[in-house]
């Protein structure tokens, strides 16, 4: 990770964890998988080409984040993970006072969030929302990049699980990361995170028990208000999945 700002060190504030029987591998420079399912159709890459540089949020803009919006933002949030796009929207739409950054490095997804946005032939011109910008790479140098205790709220709802056991140190939720979301977002934060997957929950559930970045309370086992759905919560609960939702709370002081 980054330069350690906020003086929270990974060893202060994260109990170590292990893959089975040997000491847990830090996250590799790349978290996420595939970049498209199949190739784009005309519309898609249209949107990419140009609906995107529109929404775009540049590195350069991360050490005054505020400012990249054209809109005053009360707040700012961060999605990492946005999937089709179904809650970012929800929550630009929601909340126009909020700057709104929505993190997704997967095209077809980035396709169906823009897709909502602007219809067919205004891809250059219709309106887009002036409190979301999108990031479309890895979400971990951007959190570098940001400033410290610049965030209102987090969210990392229903990742890749990366299920198996040598996979874990692929998974956002993991002892390295931890200090770098404490020192980006402001004490008081909020921190929600959403799976379906078991492994998965029981990770986040052994990782979030290790540390004392945050206040962990019992995730909840029905979506919360405020929460706006997404596709991978329907297809969980279509499936018979049970998701749990957590809200942890940055904490005021470095471990």
């Amino acid at each position: 990770m980054g330069a350690d700002r906020s003086g929270a060190g990974a060893e202060g504030g994260v109990r170590p964890l292990t893959d089975g029987a040997r000491p847990l591998k830090p996250p590799p420079d790349r978290l996420y998988g595939r970049q498209r399912s199949h190739p784009l159709r005309p519309r898609q890459q249209t949107l990419l080409d140009v609906t995107l540089p529109r929404l775009r949020f540049a590195e350069a803009q991360a050490a005054e984040p505020r400012a990249a919006f054209a809109v005053p933002a009360r707040e700012l949030w961060l999605e990492i993970g946005f999937g089709g796009g179904e809650h970012a929207l929800a929550q630009a739409a929601a909340n126009p006072d909020v700057g709104l950054i929505a993190c997704e490095v997967f095209e077809n997804g980035i396709c169906s969030l823009l897709s909502r946005v602007v219809p067919e032939g205004g891809e250059a011109t219709a309106p887009v929302p002036g409190n979301l910008r999108i990031w479309d790479d890895d979400a971990r140098p951007l959190l570098r990049a940001l400033p410290d205790g610049c965030l209102d709220r987090l969210f990392l709802l229903f990742p890749d699980p990366w299920p198996k056991a040598r996979h874990a140190k692929r998974r956002f939720v993991h002892p390295a990361v931890l200090p770098e979301v404490f020192r980006v977002l402001r004490p008081g934060a909020q921190w929600r995170i959403a799976s379906d997957d078991p492994t998965y929950q029981a990770w986040v559930a052994e990782v979030l028990a290790r540390q004392n970045f945050f206040h962990v309370p019992p995730p909840a086992t029905a979506r919360p208000d405020g929460w706006p759905p997404t596709r991978y919560e329907a297809k969980a609960l279509a499936a018979g999945r049970a998701p749990l939702y957590w809200a942890v709370t940055r904490n005021v002081s470095a471990p």
